[in-house]
């Protein structure tokens, strides 16, 4: 995770970062030097060139100067870069920098534009070079004319990450966000790792930040909205509680840092110290420097509105506002969310984001333990091959002798290639692993933040980096690149006189052998079965495909069911309750191989099926996944099962969940073509039972046959029982048998079938065994 906490510009920890507009980091301090001002080659240019840079703006136009000054800028930097501003008037120098300011915007105002980084600058951005001091002048002078210099040019920064640039606007760096919830990891991270051994402390106590005493009185108080510490003397001087300070809460200073704070870096002395040292200096930067530690944070209060804390997200800016900003501000016509709702719902998506990378993180810990198995597999599949290769060459006569150191040279080269192959891709694989994992850490530290505007900050950008990681494992990522397979083959069987001719090449390709079925892979579900298979190790035949054979069930003769390059195969549409015999062989150029063992796989005894939401009729209406049939029409639709049967003897019952209006669903079983907009049974397709709440008939090709008394009502069953060992169809109602036997001699392929209309509702049950126990047949009424 130390990378993630790392500032791309100086390599160091970050030190109050602040949040660019392209959602990358950088400390504030580094952000004063990677500032980019109009380059000095540009302030002269001709009169015609900037007519043309600078959109037609006349080359006497004033220059609008950029105040450049940031968060930490004080009255000398602010006043240093007003008498410069006012000393740019007309001329090529005002045009030049103005068109120099036009060139970085792209895109209407995008926020963005390009520059060519610095060839000087080894992380690729232009660093502000320091104004040199006039003689006999201080190191506050210097910086206060640093200050100038940015305040009296137009001025950008580029991010030294993805390098697109930004322009300052008049609160200069001041006017990019603070990364408050980055900071707090740091300063957690750095306590974590315990103090440096012979680091010099910070201050004991915290100091008054505007005493023009030597040395500083040690602070009294701590002002929340002005993040400044005074003493007694200067709080009533500078800070009296009337008029606009009224309302500022004074609490106690914090306590000091703790060694391993003040260890952590050269940046606890500094915040420590007096903001007078630096011209550009944060007057809030000593209060953040000691208020850092164990103490928990202030609430965050919005920087346009000091006195208000943030209540509300705006979605349009994607960023947290508080009421006056709604109210009088630039967000009030913009969407706003609650502050707490837009954590949360960020958190979520976040953490959700990271289940993704975290299941590919486990993947690729798996996948490099599978090539540390390959590394072994090479070495000694590479020893089983050099100890082959001297046996051979060994067994032959002096003549082979040459020939052997030739042969034992490709298998090396062949290793190396193969060794080199897989360590290449557990370094690669290695480095994704420990990027992704540092993210994972880096993210659930900022989940356990509970600072809502903070987080908001920078979860879009960390969602979208944890997406990105995501992505990164593309499919074949974690698929070896080489084989532990050695396809190297040495044949001692020529003559002699053919020994010089001898290579691993150019070999007489054969049949393939006998290909192993995978027991463990072979399986059946409902009424189909799925076969594996490979070819035994050290085979050096090609194969260009498999036929698997299955034959009928009953014993009989073997089929060609499959031909291809796949391993693995999964045949549908078998019978229940049936035993079949399977074997695969394979085949290359030179002919085909033997046959494997033949595997026996039993179907299931019952079946287990839905309806089938493609073949029922469009006014059908599934639910309780495909189990539960109803229609919206008030004529009768069909809809049929996905099981098909040809044999066996099988039974299924359906339970009536809604009956209105005494309307006449029937049940029975149909071909795949049956007619789906009428009563099943009208056709010749099926044959069915049609019941209402009094009696049923039983109905084929439109005939009406075997009425008996007894109807269905809400809460009635009704069992069919297809035997096509008998090649019979029975019906039952409430257990007991309606009627005779309904159809007889029912011969070929049937689909349990349904009709019905938006009066009725059903339930499918299936996988039932076959009932011993029904009640016997009631008497037909005619």
């Amino acid at each position: 995770m130390e990378e993630e906490l790392k500032c791309p510009v100086c390599g160091s920890l970050f030190r109050e970062p602040i949040i660019l507009p392209c959602s990358h980091n950088v400390c504030l301090p580094c952000a004063r030097t990677i500032a980019v001002q109009t380059p000095d080659g540009e302030q002269h240019l001709p009169q015609p060139l900037l007519l043309s840079r600078g959109s037609g703006l006349p080359a006497g136009a004033a220059a609008t100067p950029s105040l450049e000054h940031d968060a930490a800028a004080g009255p000398a930097c602010s006043g240093a870069g007003g008498s410069a501003a006012g000393g740019l008037g007309g001329g090529a120098g005002g045009g030049g920098d103005h068109a120099d300011k036009l060139s970085l915007y792209s895109e209407t105002d995008s926020g963005y534009g390009s520059y060519t980084p610095s060839l000087k600058s080894p992380n690729g951005v232009r660093v502000l070079p320091m104004v040199p001091a006039p003689p006999g002048s201080s190191a506050a002078a210097a910086r206060g004319a640093a200050c100038s210099s940015l305040s009296s040019s137009s001025s950008s920064i580029t991010c030294p990450q993805c390098h697109r640039s930004a322009s300052l606007d008049h609160r200069g760096l001041r006017g990019f966000q603070r990364n408050r919830l980055l900071e707090a990891i740091v300063q957690r991270y750095q306590q974590g790792r315990g103090a440096v051994p012979g680091a010099s402390a910070a201050a004991a106590v915290a100091i008054c930040q505007l005493c023009d005493r030597t040395p500083p009185e040690p602070a009294a108080t701590l002002c929340e909205q002005c993040d400044v510490l005074y003493c007694a003397a200067c709080q009533l001087k500078c800070h009296p509680s009337r008029g606009p300070f009224a309302k500022h809460r004074l609490v106690q200073p914090p306590p000091p840092p703790a060694p391993a704070e003040a260890a952590s870096g050269p940046t606890g002395a500094a915040q420590g110290a007096p903001s007078g040292g630096s011209g550009c200096k944060s007057p809030g930067g000593a209060g953040a420097g000691a208020t850092g530690g164990s103490t928990a944070r202030k609430f965050p209060t919005c920087p346009e509105h000091e006195m208000e804390n943030y209540s509300m997200y705006c979605v349009s800016c994607r960023t947290p506002v508080c009421y006056l900003c709604l109210e009088e501000g630039r967000h009030a016509k913009h969407e706003v969310k609650p502050l707490g709702a837009m954590w949360k719902q960020h958190k979520a998506q976040l953490s959700q984001a990271l289940n993704g990378v975290s299941d590919k993180a486990k993947e690729a810990k798996e996948f490099l333990v599978q090539l540390k198995n390959i590394l072994q597999q090479i070495q000694e599949n590479g020893l089983d091959y050099e100890a082959c290769l001297v046996a051979q060459c060994d067994a032959l006569v002096d003549a082979l002798t040459r020939q052997k150191a030739k042969l034992l040279t490709k298998v090396t080269k062949e290793r190396e290639h193969k060794l080199k192959m897989v360590w290449d891709q557990i370094n690669h694989c290695t480095l994704k692993l420990r990027q992704s994992t540092g993210l994972m850490e880096y993210c659930l530290e900022v989940i356990k933040e509970n600072d809502p505007s903070g987080f908001l900050q920078i979860s879009d950008a960390l969602i979208k980096r944890v997406q990105v990681s995501q992505e990164q494992w593309v499919k074949g990522a974690l698929e070896p690149k080489v084989s532990a397979e050695f396809d190297l083959t040495l044949d001692s069987e020529p003559l002699l006189q053919a020994i010089h001719q001898l290579d691993f090449i150019q070999m007489k390709c054969r049949v393939p052998p006998i290909p192993l079925l995978q027991l463990e892979k072979c399986c059946t579900r409902n009424n189909s079965v799925t076969l594996a298979w490979r070819m035994p190790p050290f085979t050096h035949s090609p194969v260009d495909g498999y036929i698997l054979e299955l034959d009928d069930g009953a014993g009989g003769q073997f089929r060609e069911v499959y031909v291809g390059k796949e391993t693995l195969c999964t045949i549908d549409g078998l019978h229940f309750n049936s035993t079949y015999n399977a074997r695969v062989k394979a085949f290359n150029s030179s002919g085909v191989g033997p046959y494997s063992k033949t595997v026996v796989l039993q179907t299931s005894d019952v079946a287990w099926f839905t309806f089938d939401p493609n073949s029922g009729h469009r006014d059908i209406i599934l639910s309780n996944d495909n189990q539960t049939a109803t229609c919206s029409s008030y004529d009768d639709r069909v809809v049929l099962g996905t099981a098909a049967f040809s044999k066996g003897v099988h039974y299924w019952e359906l339970h009536v969940d809604r009956y209105d209006n005494h309307p006449d669903p029937a049940f029975g079983v149909a071909r795949a073509s049956v007619v789906k907009d009428m009563m099943l049974g009208k056709d010749d397709k099926a044959w069915a039972m049609y019941v209402d709440n009094n009696r049923s008939w039983f109905m084929h090709c439109n005939s009406h046959t075997n009425r008996t008394e007894g109807g269905v009502c809400k809460g009635a069953t009704v069992g069919v029982l297809l035997d096509l060992n008998k090649h019979t169809l029975t019906f039952f109602i409430n257990g007991q048998q309606q009627g005779p036997t309904a159809f007889s001699h029912v011969d070929g392929v049937f689909m349990p079938a349904l009709s019905l209309n938006r009066n009725v509702q059903v339930t499918l049950h299936t996988g039932l065994e076959v009932p011993t126990n029904l009640g016997r047949p009631k008497l037909s009424g005619n």
